[in-house]
């Protein structure tokens, strides 16, 4: 059985490219496409194909990581690929906070893409190497402390800055400082946007 698809790019020469590659592929069809975010939105229901090939930048409009998201807001979700030239840390994180099942750059080799589209219709996730390494890096160097995640907890717990400082035999001065770290590792800006992130992530219960 086929796996359907829809390409979303707002090059026609990529897309056309990009619809040949998959189209001759023998278990992948594609039967859906898209020159803009808003055209995806409008166009998927139609077929409802599993996977969605998308484009990162979609020149003006909505682009891929907001049709990502809304995409995956729909019922009967499909799971996105991106597939774009960008691979910036935050192009990266927005489409994978997003919800996407992978990135590929589009310099990948044909057959990876074709793989990838397999991968990703079988549930699994799909980075090119270079996002891979850069998601790593950004996490090994974003992992919370010891102290910081005890002190995440007791605000999680509902503790003030100076109910903390006793319980850990600190000064308050060190609770806030712990505190900036903790706010900057999650990129919040307050205790309840750190505490809320943190549940998200399973940091805290």
């Amino acid at each position: 059985m086929s796996i359907e698809v829809m390409v979303v790019d707002d090059h026609p020469i990529v897309r056309a490219g990009l619809i040949g590659l998959l189209d001759a592929a023998p278990d992948v069809d594609v039967v859906a496409e898209a020159a803009s975010g808003e055209e995806a939105l409008a166009t998927w229901p139609l077929r409802r194909p599993p996977v969605v090939l998308m484009d990162l930048r979609l020149g003006e409009g909505i682009d891929g990581v907001e049709t990502t998201s809304r995409l995956l807001a729909a019922d009967g979700a499909p799971r996105v690929l991106i597939l774009t030239t960008y691979d910036t840390d935050a192009d990266i994180l927005r489409a994978i906070e997003a919800g996407a099942s992978g990135y590929l750059l589009k310099d990948a080799p044909p057959a990876r893409i074709v793989a990838a589209v397999h991968e990703v219709a079988a549930g699994r996730t799909v980075l090119a190497p270079v996002v891979a390494q850069r998601l790593a890096a950004r996490r090994s160097g974003n992992e919370l402390s010891a102290r910081e995640m005890e002190v995440l907890a007791r605000v999680g717990a509902g503790e003030s800055n100076r109910q903390i400082a006793t319980a850990l035999f600190v000064s308050e001065a060190t609770v806030k400082t712990h505190l900036s770290h903790i706010f900057t590792k999650l990129d919040v800006d307050s205790r309840t946007a750190a505490v809320a992130r943190a549940r998200e992530l399973g940091i805290i219960g």
